[in-house]
C-alpha cells in the first residue's frame, strides 16, 4: 500500500509539472529573461516537462507493480514482473526525457538505433548477460528460491536480475558438504546461454542420493542389505514414498521409461579387498546431508551390534 500511494503521488506531482510548464509557456513570466544567451522560458518548460516524464513513469510503475504484486502469490513471479516493469517503464522515461530535451522525437530515436549499433560491439558481454535476463524469464530455467548449479557454481537463487543471477553458495571452497558456506555469488547471466544449468528443485524439490558403506567379503551381504533398507525406510517414511508418487507423475510426462521402486534400494559393488554397499535414496535436495548422515550413523550402529555377520576391511578400526 505504501509503495502504492507513493505510486499515486508521483502521479499527481507530475500532472503540477505539467500545469505549471503550460503556465509559464502560456504567459508572460520569464519571457525576457536570459540565461547566458539562451532564454529561460523554454529552458524552464522543458525541464517542468522533463521531470514531469519522470515522475509519471515513476508513479506508472510503483501503481502497475504494487497491483501485480498483490494478485501474484507466487514470489518467484512477482520478482520477473517487477523486472519486466522496470526494464519497460525504464526505457520509456529514458527516451521520454531525450525526446522532451532536444524537441527531436525522430532525430533521437534515429541516435538511439546509431548509439545502440556501437554499444553492441562495446558491450558485448553486458548485452549478452541481458540476452540470458530474456531467455531466463522466458525459458525458466531456474527461478528465485532454487537451488541451481550454473558452470562451477552452486547456491541458492537469491536474485535475477537484468545481468546478474546473486546465488547463497552451498559448498564451494569452504565446506566440503552440501550446505552453505555463507558466501553470496554473483554469477553473469551470459552463463545459461554457454555453460551447464543444473536445477534441483524445477520439477519437483526431491533428488536421489547414496549412501556408501564398506564391508568385508565375509560379511552376510543379504543381511546387511536388509538392515540398509530397513534402516533408511524407517528414517525417511512417509515422505520418500510421497516424493516416489511425485517422480513418477514427473516421469509420465515424458518419453522417459524408468524403473523406480517404492523404496530405499542397496546396489553391490566389487572392490579389490571389499565389497562396496551403495543405499540408493530419495530425498528433499536440501535434506540430502542431514539425511544421509542421519542413515550411515544408524546402519553403522545397527552392524556393530552384529559383529558375527558384518565384517569390515581389516584395515578399518571399528
Amino acid at each position: 500500500m505504501v509503495r502504492r500511494s507513493v505510486g499515486y503521488s508521483s502521479l499527481i506531482a507530475a500532472a503540477g509539472l505539467v500545469l505549471a510548464a503550460t503556465a509559464i509557456r502560456s504567459s508572460e513570466l520569464f519571457a525576457d529573461a536570459l540565461v547566458d544567451g539562451v532564454q529561460l522560458q523554454p529552458l524552464l518548460t522543458r525541464g517542468l516537462v522533463a521531470a514531469a516524464v519522470l515522475a509519471a513513469a515513476t508513479g506508472a510503475y510503483l501503481v502497475v507493480e504494487s497491483v501485480l504484486a498483490a494478485r501474484l502469490s507466487n514470489k518467484r513471479r512477482t520478482h520477473d514482473v517487477r523486472n519486466v516493469l522496470r526494464l519497460g517503464f525504464g526505457a520509456v522515461a529514458a527516451a521520454g526525457v531525450a525526446g522532451v530535451l532536444t524537441d527531436q522525437w525522430l532525430g533521437v530515436l534515429f541516435s538511439l538505433g546509431v548509439v545502440g549499433f556501437a554499444v553492441t560491439f562495446a558491450l558485448q558481454q553486458p548485452l549478452l548477460s541481458l540476452v540470458g535476463w530474456f531467455y531466463i524469464v522466458l525459458k525458466r530455467p531456474y527461478s528465485v528460491g532454487d537451488r541451481v548449479e550454473i558452470a562451477n557454481t552452486r547456491g541458492d537463487v537469491i536474485e535475477v536480475g537484468f545481468l546478474t543471477t546473486t546465488l547463497w553458495e552451498v559448498g564451494g571452497r569452504l565446506v566440503t558438504s552440501g550446505q552453505p558456506s555463507g558466501r553470496v555469488v554473483t554469477v553473469p547471466n551470459a552463463e545459461v546461454l554457454s555453460a551447464q544449468v543444473v536445477n534441483d528443485t524445477t520439477l519437483f524439490e526431491f533428488v536421489w542420493s547414496e549412501v556408501s558403506i564398506q564391508v568385508a567379503y565375509e560379511t552376510d551381504l543379504a543381511f546387511a542389505r536388509e538392515v540398509m533398507i530397513e534402516t533408511a525406510t524407517d528414517h525417511l517414511g512417509e515422505e520418500m514414498r510421497r516424493g516416489i508418487r511425485a517422480y513418477r507423475s514427473e516421469l509420465d510426462r515424458t518419453a522417459v521409461e524408468l524403473d523406480v521402486r517404492e523404496g530405499p534400494t542397496v546396489n553391490v559393488v566389487q572392490q579389490e579387498s571389499w565389497v562396496e554397499l551403495r543405499l540408493r535414496f530419495l530425498s528433499r535436495s536440501r535434506q540430502v546431508t542431514r539425511n544421509r548422515n542421519a542413515i550411515y550413523e544408524r546402519v553403522l550402529a545397527r552392524f556393530n551390534e552384529e559383529p558375527d555377520r558384518v565384517k569390515f576391511p581389516v584395515s578399518r578400526n571399528r
